[in-house]
């Protein structure tokens, strides 16, 4: 298939074109830059061993997006533009409200007049808020915390109505818990512009001296050691869950949703004991207070994806944290 992917060459983008190229389909990327750089496009083309085009520009640009659909032959798009960083969005929500959410109504409109009617959309966990049970389902309520989640559960809400108002329109959303590490060759990683909202690649910097110490946001959790669990899936693994999707895709009957993550949370501070092990170092941190909007623990029941998707998580912890010590060592 022929696969646009918006927010290409971002983190999760660039894996996604790397695990569909080497499938077999044709992928077209488009992106703004805002967080991502475009030496990924030559990193990116050096794994695939081929062009891959890449259009610079806005989702809000609806005439740009349509263009793009139609000079490609577009068949699925997978949208992965947006804002994402929770501590950010409780600063900023106009921000997040913005882009993510009058973004996607541009695409969509853009998908519209040039008849493309299939979608796999980049959701979240964090559309759960805080969970009333573990593991989470696809059943589980939605009630985000933060208004990037809030951006999410409105642009699921928006798809599915779309879908229902429209017969042809088939979307498969898929709701990521925690993406970390990076390609195996080392050329693909999580590498955002300024201080990383993230904890890896927040902890990557710190282990190679670029800053001084991790701050862990509470550590009076009700957790096994008081810091925040999450479900931590390796990247490529996330990746080859959207081939899996596309895969799906002619099969959907309109609206489906997927939880993609392993099952299993690890804490924070589990998460650097295994990054000191990956990168032969100690990791400098201190505790401070929790973040607005920050939850205690969450992850989730793979089974649907398991089942459906035939799409399981296989990568472990060490792999993550080793992985993403090789690309911040490329880095340097």
């Amino acid at each position: 298939m022929t696969v646009l992917l918006t927010g290409g060459t971002g983190y999760i983008g660039s894996h996604t074109a790397t695990a569909l190229s080497e499938a077999g389909h044709e992928v077209i990327l488009l992106d703004n830059f805002c967080n991502s750089h475009r030496a990924i496009l030559e990193r990116l083309e050096k794994i695939v061993g081929k062009s891959v085009p890449c259009i610079e520009g806005d989702v809000r640009d609806t005439a740009l997006v349509k263009r793009t659909l139609q000079e490609y032959g577009v068949e699925v798009v997978i949208h992965l533009a947006g804002l994402k960083a929770v501590g950010e969005s409780v600063k900023t929500p106009l921000n997040y409200y913005e882009n993510n959410v009058h973004g996607t109504l541009s695409l969509l409109r853009a998908m519209d007049e040039a008849d493309v009617n299939n979608m796999i959309f980049s959701s979240s966990a964090t559309v759960y808020g805080d969970p009333q049970y573990l593991p989470i389902d696809e059943d589980h309520p939605l009630a985000p915390t933060n208004p990037y989640g809030r951006t999410k559960l409105y642009i699921e809400q928006i798809l599915e109505d779309h879908v229902r108002a429209n017969d042809n329109i088939k979307v498969v959303n898929l709701r990521y818990f925690n993406p970390v590490g990076s390609h195996s060759s080392a050329l693909l990683g999580e590498d955002p512009r300024g201080i990383p909202n993230n904890l890896m690649p927040f902890m990557a910097r710190v282990a190679s001296g670029e800053l001084k110490e991790l701050s862990v946001f509470g550590d009076d959790y009700p957790t096994m050691d008081g810091t925040g669990v999450r479900d931590y899936i390796h990247v490529v693994d996330l990746a080859e869950g959207h081939v899996a999707a596309l895969e799906f895709l002619p099969r959907s009957t309109g609206f489906e949703t997927f939880n993609l993550g392993t099952g299993s949370g690890f804490s924070v501070l589990q998460v650097i004991q295994s990054y000191e092990v990956a990168c032969g170092k100690k990791i400098p941190y201190q505790i401070v207070k929790r973040r607005p909007g920050d939850i205690a623990s969450c992850y989730t029941d793979p089974n649907k994806a398991n089942a459906v998707l035939k799409w399981k998580a296989n990568r472990s912890l060490s792999e993550m944290c080793l992985s993403s010590w090789d690309f911040q060592r490329r880095l340097n």
